[in-house]
């Protein structure tokens, strides 16, 4: 199998659809010798916040000494960055030998796997394949229905925080959505708390309590912001002083604040961590799409903020870093987000807006972004294509010396980054 059979058979049609359950994904797994019982996970679900979490863990580990596996979605500009190992994304050679591997047992299966599903199983023969010693292990959309929950020992289950999110899945209310989360934690494995909200906190302690596993809250001991610029973000944590890491936005410092929670929970579960380790790990983490520094003159920031919380996270970073000066936003968003709703939070800060039709058959059209926008006293304009769209407001920019923001659905940032890498080559950034 060639890596694009490969890639063809994980997209093909037939695995199409989110169908909560686990399932396949337990028939499938022992079908292939239940290749997760020998691995080692830290397993972390969340609203926001799991993916730049995972990424300063496995920056951590890495930097202690350990070999990571990495399991993240979505990817940012390849499907192979959502398996890694030791910082790597898995080679298109060894995906098309797992994925090879799995084929044969998913085929065989009278119900057959979703994609997630698959992948799920791909990434955990993979990690076996290269003998992790620990795999930080992110859920897909949920939490208890998820796939990756088919494993049975972590040494820590984390729940970066809880908002609104997949309602139609996961319930209408933070306590419903909360449940869900809090369906990742086993008996035996420490959980850790990493959001603020107090009805959320309810519900994972309530379960933690039940099953009789210890539950740490990032937000019992004090986080203090030390420096927040374009540069980078510093912070005291705890007994933890002038951390650094080169993220921007911020929610940066309690994603931040949730590694450093994370590190006495890890060596009490047997891992050596020093804590030179953590430093070095954190400054060289990254994790590309969350308000990341694309150009400088003009300056231009990307940010996949997709959901209210998000936005509402977006709208708090521009303001930290810009004061009162506004932006210029170039977006674009899934049909099934509430984007009237994006538009009102966004509007203080926007100048102007250039909206696009990301390319998903999800993606809401551009012109009615742009309407959302008018109708709420923003000047916008819609493109028809995304380097339309990038090169206009990169021009606008220029002539401004106003900041470009590029916010909306992280499948759009490489449609973005590659219009941007256009205007460079040809000499127009």
């Amino acid at each position: 199998m060639t890596y694009e059979e490969a890639l063809a058979y994980i997209h093909s049609v037939v695995w199409k659809g989110s169908r909560p359950g686990l399932e396949r994904i337990t028939e499938l797994l022992e079908r292939l010798g239940n290749p997760q019982d020998q691995l080692k996970f830290i397993h972390v679900a969340g609203t926001n916040g799991k993916g730049s979490f995972c990424s300063m863990t496995d920056a951590v580990l890495r930097a202690a000494g350990y070999k990571t596996g990495l399991f993240v979605s979505p990817y940012i500009k390849e499907f192979n960055e959502r398996i890694c190992v030791s910082g790597a994304p898995i080679s298109n050679d060894a995906l098309a030998r797992a994925t090879a591997i799995v084929k044969p047992h998913a085929d065989a299966m009278q119900d057959a796997p979703t994609e997630f599903e698959l992948i799920t199983a791909i990434g955990l023969v993979y990690f076996v394949e290269e003998h992790c010693d620990v795999v930080v292990l992110e859920t897909g959309m949920g939490g208890r229905l998820d796939s990756t929950n088919v494993i049975k020992d972590p040494l820590l289950t984390v729940i970066t925080g809880i908002a609104l999110d997949h309602t139609a899945f996961l319930g209408d209310t933070v306590e419903k959505i909360a449940a869900e989360k809090a369906g990742i934690l086993k008996k035996g494995a420490p959980v850790l708390w990493g959001g603020r909200d107090a009805a959320a906190r309810a519900v994972i302690a309530a379960r933690a309590a039940a099953l009789g596993v210890p539950m740490v809250a990032t937000a019992d001991k004090s986080l203090t912001v030390k420096k927040m610029t374009l540069s980078g973000t510093v912070v005291d944590y705890d007994c933890w002083q002038d951390v650094q890491i080169p993220l921007l936005g911020t929610y940066q410092p309690y994603n931040l604040a949730n590694v450093l929670a994370a590190i006495p929970l890890l060596r009490r579960a047997g891992l050596t961590i020093p804590d030179n380790a953590v430093r070095a790990g954190l400054a060289m983490a990254r994790w590309p799409g969350r308000f990341e520094k694309l150009s400088a003159a003009p300056l231009i920031l990307s940010d996949g903020a997709h959901n209210p919380e998000g936005i509402d996270a977006a709208v708090e970073s521009i303001k930290t870093y810009f004061g009162k000066e506004k932006v210029l936003i170039l977006t674009g968003v899934m049909a099934d987000k509430d984007y009237h709703g994006m538009v009102q939070t966004l509007a203080p800060v926007t100048a102007e807006a250039f909206t696009l039709t990301p390319d998903n058959p999800r993606s809401l059209p551009a012109k009615d972004f742009a309407n959302a926008f008018e109708a709420a006293g923003i000047s916008a304009t819609a493109y028809d294509t995304v380097p339309d769209a990038v090169a206009a407001a990169v021009v606008r920019a220029k002539e401004t010396e106003v900041p470009l923001i590029s916010l909306g659905s992280l499948y759009m940032y490489c449609e973005v980054t590659a219009a941007l890498d256009g205007l460079r080559k040809r000499g127009e950034l």
